[in-house]
């Protein structure tokens, strides 16, 4: 049995790759018996989903719109280094 250490690392391991099926079918049987674990999972899902919708709200041509005093400061600070 894992246990909710393990489990909290799975769930978030399992948002950037897809997780072996006996590990998914460890961490399922898990969240069956543990609260706190489900909750964490539906966080989880929560932030993937709003921070996808976020970056589906930004407009890439809104993001090259920098004023062109910033993009100085910008060159001047990365020249610096």
């Amino acid at each position: 049995m894992l246990s909710c250490k393990e489990v909290s690392l799975l769930l978030s391991k399992a948002c950037d790759q897809r997780l072996p099926w006996r590990v998914r079918l460890a961490v399922r049987v898990h969240l069956l018996y543990c609260r706190g674990c489900t909750r964490l999972r539906k966080q989880l899902q929560f932030l993937r989903t709003a921070g996808r919708r976020f970056s589906d709200q930004l407009d890439a041509a809104s993001l090259q719109r920098l004023p062109e005093d910033a993009r100085r400061r910008i060159r001047t600070a990365l020249e610096q280094e």
